[in-house]
């Protein structure tokens, strides 16, 4: 008898083995929030943007970087004629090279540097608050993926308790203490759950993928999200919110940003139209001939501009100009200012009113499931109507899926206002000493 070797055996059972699945990889809120920002294309970009703005305000100097220019020639010389006659001599080559220095002092250079300064602060911010809404928009994301997950927990729940009320019905039905119609219904019920489950799951996944592909993943990375989603009363006062946190929300910070570089830019016009400018120049030439022919030159020259100095000439409106960009972006600010401390007033109001509907919708939780428990037992002894469970058994599960939106507005609502503050969300929660 020939025996086959155990390796051999393994080989050949291998490919029919089936393909382990990969373990779901389990994702927190800190782990998600790390992935989106260092995968975000958007802020890879951004990040390229700040380094060109920090390397303009760092080299301030290359403003004053006078213009050098360098030349070199290669000529040749050959004298046919002397004052004897014909030239014996050997015929005689020359080089010569020249090097240049101008420098022009314009009185506008303080105002360019103070633009590319601002310019930078303004790169910089902006890019902080592409950091922090995205951080916001991930958080919202994740926690919305919680409650969908919690959501499809509970239609898993009442499809069990379908099922398990249909095999009831089905052994009842067998025993001759219910009627068909009952099973029939019960079934309709059993079947509808599953529908809902399925419709639940789909939707999960799908959104799912596309957040997975917002962190660097793949669409169809198993994943499971780690945490729930946990509220706390917010009792804030918004004047004092408005007071404390106005003056470093983005837009507002931009606002006075542009106020001051347009400010700059008009200070760089008018020195630049009206002041008058110096320009240094000098030039050495060297030559590689016999005779010594080297050279040096320098000069300077004075320009005084005249034309901005006449009412009504093309300078003169383009400095006009200036002056009304000023005062429409101080009217932008104050409209800035407006809106978002009607924002801010807008989310607290929210916040408040959202904890009363979070409250209430607990209360109705708690009512639904002890109606249920109740009509259930009713049912099992014969004093309630199939109908009645079942109308039961579905304002427990609406009960609860309004709970979670309720929880997962009155979340969001949080955020915004983080956002709207300029605040990380636990930032938010000790500067209002959210109640744990």
């Amino acid at each position: 008898m020939r025996y086959t070797p155990l390796w051999a055996a393994l080989l050949f059972l291998a490919p029919s083995l089936p393909a382990q699945t990969p373990a779901p990889r389990t994702l927190s809120l800190d782990q998600a929030l790390t992935l989106a920002l260092d995968n975000s294309l958007n802020l890879q970009k951004g990040f390229l943007d700040l380094q060109t703005s920090k390397t303009a305000a760092d080299n301030l100097w290359a403003e004053f970087l006078p213009g050098i220019s360098a030349g070199a020639g290669l000529n040749y010389q050959s004298a046919l004629f002397t004052g004897e006659g014909l030239s014996a001599g050997p015929n005689s080559g020359s080089y010569s090279f020249s090097l240049g220095l101008s420098l022009s002092l314009n009185p506008g250079l303080a105002s360019a540097m103070k633009i590319l300064t601002l310019a930078y602060q303004a790169q910089l911010l902006s890019y902080e608050s592409s950091r922090l809404q995205l951080a916001i928009q991930v958080s919202k994301t994740f926690h919305s993926l919680l409650a969908e997950q919690r959501n499809l927990a509970h239609l898993r729940e009442i499809g069990d308790l379908a099922d398990k009320q249909m095999e009831k019905n089905r052994i009842a039905f067998g025993n001759g203490i219910a009627g068909e119609l009952t099973l029939l219904r019960s079934r309709l019920s059993a079947e509808t759950a599953k529908l809902n489950i399925r419709r639940a799951e789909a939707a999960c996944a799908a959104k799912l993928g596309d957040f997975l592909v917002l962190l660097g993943f793949e669409q169809h990375t198993p994943a499971v999200l780690e945490g729930q989603v946990e509220i706390f009363p917010i009792r804030a006062d918004p004047e004092a919110l408005i007071r404390d946190y106005l003056a470093q929300r983005p837009d507002i910070q931009n606002q006075r940003r542009n106020i001051e570089r347009l400010e700059a830019v008009k200070d760089r016009a008018v020195m630049t139209a009206r002041a008058p400018s110096v320009s240094l120049s000098a030039q050495w030439r060297g030559s590689g001939s016999a005779a010594f022919s080297d050279s040096l030159s320098a000069g300077i020259s004075l320009s005084i501009p005249i034309d901005s100095w006449i009412p009504g000439g093309k300078q003169h409106q383009a400095l006009k100009a200036a002056e009304a960009d000023i005062e429409k972006a101080r009217l932008d600010l104050q409209n800035a200012e407006a809106g978002a401390m009607a924002e801010i007033r807008s989310l607290t109001a929210n916040l408040q009113s959202g904890w009363q509907t979070v409250e209430i919708s607990r209360l109705r939780v708690q009512i639904a499931e002890r109606t249920y428990e109740l009509t259930e037992q009713g049912f099992q002894q014969g004093t309630v109507e199939f109908l009645a469970l079942e109308d039961t058994r579905n304002s427990m599960a609406e009960a609860r899926q309004q709970l979670l939106t309720d929880e997962l507005a009155y979340k969001t609502t949080s955020l915004d206002l983080a956002a709207a503050l300029n605040l990380r969300p636990e930032e938010l929660e000790q500067v209002t000493g959210a109640d744990r």
